[in-house]
Parts: C-alpha cells; structure tokens; sequence
C-alpha cells in the first residue's frame, strides 16, 4: 500500500501509552512450529512514519530513550506492540532481522539505536514472594529482608534486539538474500512483515510474506505465523489470512 506524506507527519502515542503492557503473540508460546528468522520492515510496520521524510537530523531521545524527537521538535516512537514483542521472541531466542528499503539508512540505523525498549515489568511472584506460614504462639513481626531485591534490567537499545539487518534502497529480495546469507536461515524458514504490497515478491524466494497495513500488532504477528505454518503444512488454529 502506497502512503503519500502529509503535512502533519504521524508520530506514534506518547510514552505512556507506548509503556502499557501487552499480550505477547499466542503463537509463540502454544508449542507448534515458529519461523527460524521474523524479519520486519520499519516504516509504517515497526514505526508510524518514514524514517527518511519525516525525521529531520539531529535526534534527541527523551523520556528515558522511549521516544526521540527531531530538529523540529516532532516526536517519533515505536508501535505499542513493538516493546512487548521484542521482548517476547528474545526471551524466546527467536532471531529477528531488519529488512527496509529506506534511503536514509544511517539515520534509520540512528534512531533504531536512540530508542530504547524499557525491561518488562518483574512478575508479582518475583516481586512478591510468599510468606513461609509460622509455628510460633505470639504474632511475630516480619522483619525487613536481609538484602534488596534486584534492580531490574536497564533498557536496552532497540537496535539490540535485532540479530541481522539489511537496511538500504532497493528490491526487498535483495534484502532477503543478503539476511539468508548473515543467518544461514533456508529461505522457506523465514517469515517477514511489511507494509507494502509490492515487496511480496520476495514469495518468489520462499520467504513467506505478511501484509501489515496498520503498523504490526500481536494479532498480526499471529496471523502471519499462522500463515507460515499453513505453507509449512503445520497446524495454525485458523485458516490462513492476507
């Protein structure tokens, strides 16, 4: 789908909103087969906007490196979904890989390592360990733990999170070549997200190609592994979509 800029670049929701948790994709965790490799295209798939028409250098992050702002002064953020899903296939091991054709690679490349995706919250269990029930006659005082509780882990750029990239102007199949080549990933192995109709050519490899139109989302992602799995001749829970 071709989007043409407006005056009004589109900037993703503020911080706030951006830091909500979400449910990871069902498929990564209901025990049936995954892709070998998730590539995602950035604009208007992994960001709300075009790296190389909205964005005015220099950057600056703010508000913990959840957001960046431009020269002037627009604001630029990831999708909602993004933070949980990264998080979600690196605790999984699930290699993740880059695949635009933006002609502003290094300042694509720049704000990727400006945005910072935050730690997932810890789990109630961690945060809140249990009581050990007591024998003794008299209520007892708890006393104070002995050490504090670990501090959770500092965000992490998102750049980080991204195994392989290939991040230049071109054909989308060049793209794929080239991430076959850095991971060794069968072509067949790999799914990719992407907002525009016209890269699905890279089908012609055996990449298995997803339509996202409205930035990637988990039931996206759960629609194009599902998709995945169908060509595979795995079982997906649904018929395949897009």
């Amino acid at each position: 789908m071709v989007k043409f800029p407006t005056a009004t670049p589109q900037i993703a929701p503020p911080p706030a909103v951006l830091a909500t948790p979400s449910p990871i994709p069902s498929t990564f965790t209901d025990g049936l087969p995954l892709p070998k490799l998730l590539i995602f295209d950035l604009d208007y798939t992994l960001w709300p906007f075009w790296v190389d028409t909205h964005v005015t250098p220099p950057l600056k992050a703010k508000d913990n490196n959840t957001r960046a702002v431009d020269r002037l002064n627009e604001s630029f953020a990831f999708y909602p979904a993004v933070s949980p899903l990264l998080h979600a296939a690196h605790t999984l091991s699930l290699p993740l890989a880059l695949a635009s054709r933006t002609s502003a690679p290094e300042l694509a490349v720049t704000l990727l390592k400006t945005l910072h995706i935050p730690a997932p919250p810890p789990s109630l269990s961690a945060s809140n360990p249990p009581t050990p029930p007591t024998t003794s006659t008299f209520p007892k005082l708890r006393r104070a733990p002995s050490s504090t509780p670990a501090a959770p882990p500092p965000p992490k750029r998102a750049y980080d999170f991204f195994a392989h990239s290939a991040i230049f102007p071109g054909d989308k199949r060049t793209h794929m070549a080239r991430l076959q080549r850095a991971s060794g990933v069968a072509y067949v192995d790999m799914l990719f997200f992407d907002d525009e109709g016209r890269n699905r050519n890279v089908e012609a490899l055996g990449v298995c190609f997803w339509l996202v139109e409205e930035g990637v989302t988990t039931e996206e992602v759960d629609r194009g592994v599902r998709e995945w799995r169908r060509r595979r001749g795995g079982k997906s829970g649904e018929e395949g979509e897009g």
